[in-house]
């Protein structure tokens, strides 16, 4: 039976708080190649051995008989009746409890890019392994491309390696190793603070800073800081195929807030445009003869783009499929086409290709 081991039994209450995995502070007694000794106070004395020495050997380096150390316990009473220790995992023990609290006090750090893959860029934080996914870049640093382009999101992300990005931590779990930081999070307007300076109708001057398959963003010109999303079906009246045949980087644009939801914000274009349908019935009535240019081709059909910011559709069962159809009608060709009804209501023109 071992010296703590006795103890244990005659004195159960010296070491009755002290069990593996918890987190000690001692003074160190002795340094040597093979171990290192730590006065533990009431809970003995704990050793340190070569192998742990080797994995906190930057921990260890400057350490001297005196001085203060923090350690892990890993085993209470070994062969040997020590208290066995760890110092590498008290360090990594005591960086996720620091990261925690960072997480909790929302604190912004300043974190270097020490790598990429292709869900987004890797940075050391107090020691850990940190993640920063491609969704969390800033409105600045996140890749501009098409879902499609994979290649261009990776060279993208390659550029910011060795960049020093602002963060927050946004999740931790020790028990996975799983640290998320979000550079949005670190510049984005918290919800409140968007309810208090912007509302819902409110007219907003802006720089498009990014355009997409699906829509385009724009940073605000009062706050660039803050930035809001065009939905492509808010871009115009008339269906627009991609938004990057109307807008492009750098355009000014002046747009309505038309949602403000979970700190994001929506506009529109549209909303500030006349609405061409309200005065459809005026332009055109069923007979009519028109010409329109071949828009883009759907399964249902042809979009025709029309005068006055209108837009008609030819159905594709005119022509008993979408292969004889695309015979028929070319993409940017200008047609004449006989309008079949007007319903402004349902924003729907039909027409007919006439037959030459």
């Amino acid at each position: 039976m071992t010296v703590i081991t006795q103890l244990l039994k005659d004195e159960p209450s010296l070491f009755a708080t002290l069990k593996i995995g918890d987190l000690v502070q001692g003074t160190v007694i002795e340094k040597g190649s093979k171990m290192l000794l730590v006065d533990l106070g009431k809970h003995g004395t704990g050793v340190v051995y070569r192998g742990e020495l080797q994995n906190a050997r930057e921990l260890v380096r400057g350490l001297k008989a005196g001085d203060p150390v923090h350690a892990k316990v890993i085993d209470i009473d070994n062969e040997d009746g020590y208290v066995e220790l760890s110092l590498s995992e008290a360090d990594k023990q005591r960086a996720w409890a620091e990261v925690q609290e960072l997480k909790e006090k929302e604190e912004v750090l300043k974190l270097k890019i020490n790598g990429f893959n292709k869900g987004g860029l890797m940075a050391d934080v107090r020691g850990l392994p940190g993640f920063l996914p491609v969704s969390q870049l800033s409105n600045e640093h996140y890749p501009r491309v098409g879902v499609d382009e994979k290649g261009k999101i990776l060279q993208a992300l390659q550029l910011l390696v060795g960049q020093e990005l602002e963060a927050k931590i946004i999740d931790v779990n020790s028990r996975t190793n799983k640290l998320i930081v979000s550079e949005k999070a670190a510049q984005e307007l918290s919800a409140k603070e968007l309810a208090e300076h912007y509302s819902v109708g409110q007219i907003i001057e802006g720089v498009v800073s990014g355009v997409a398959d699906f829509g385009a963003f724009v940073r605000f010109t009062d706050n660039p800081v803050v930035e809001g999303f065009i939905h492509v079906s808010e871009i115009d009246h008339r269906i627009i195929d991609n938004p990057k045949e109307v807008m492009k980087i750098d355009d000014v644009v002046r747009a309505q807030i038309v949602d403000i939801k979970n700190g994001r914000i929506s506009l529109s274009l549209k909303a500030l445009k006349e609405n061409p349908w309200e005065k459809a019935g005026a332009f055109l009535k069923e007979g009519d003869e028109v010409k329109g240019t071949v828009y883009a081709f759907t399964q249902f059909g042809a979009l025709v783009n029309l005068d006055h910011d209108l837009q008609g559709q030819v159905h594709v069962t005119d022509f008993g499929g979408i292969p004889e159809m695309k015979k028929e009608l070319v993409a940017g060709e200008s047609r004449t086409f006989i309008v079949q009804s007007v319903k402004p209501e349902e924003r729907r023109i039909t027409l007919k290709l006439k037959k030459d």
